[in-house]
């Protein structure tokens, strides 16, 4: 493969995860926060509703778990390209 083709699909590749990610995170924030609440909020978790969680604590600790999944899956990534540190 040229450097072209192997660039290309590198960045293919990076922006992939970079769009799963931010899916994740759509749902989580203003699917389940917002747009889902009504859907949700019989369900109790931690003596509140689960709409209510997501919207104040549960889209951040998703958030923080993007950031963690991104970070291996791009090192993962460089490594396949040969990019790595």
């Amino acid at each position: 493969m040229s450097d072209r083709q192997s660039s290309n699909a590198y960045w293919q590749a990076n922006l992939r995860i970079i769009y799963v990610c931010m899916v994740i995170w759509a749902l989580v924030s203003y699917g389940f926060g917002i747009i889902l609440r009504p859907l949700v909020e019989g369900i109790r978790i931690g003596g509140t509703d689960l709409g209510f969680w997501f919207a104040q604590q549960g889209s951040i600790l998703v958030f923080i778990v993007l950031i963690f999944f991104y970070a291996a899956r791009m090192n993962k990534l460089d490594r396949d390209h040969g990019v790595d540190e």
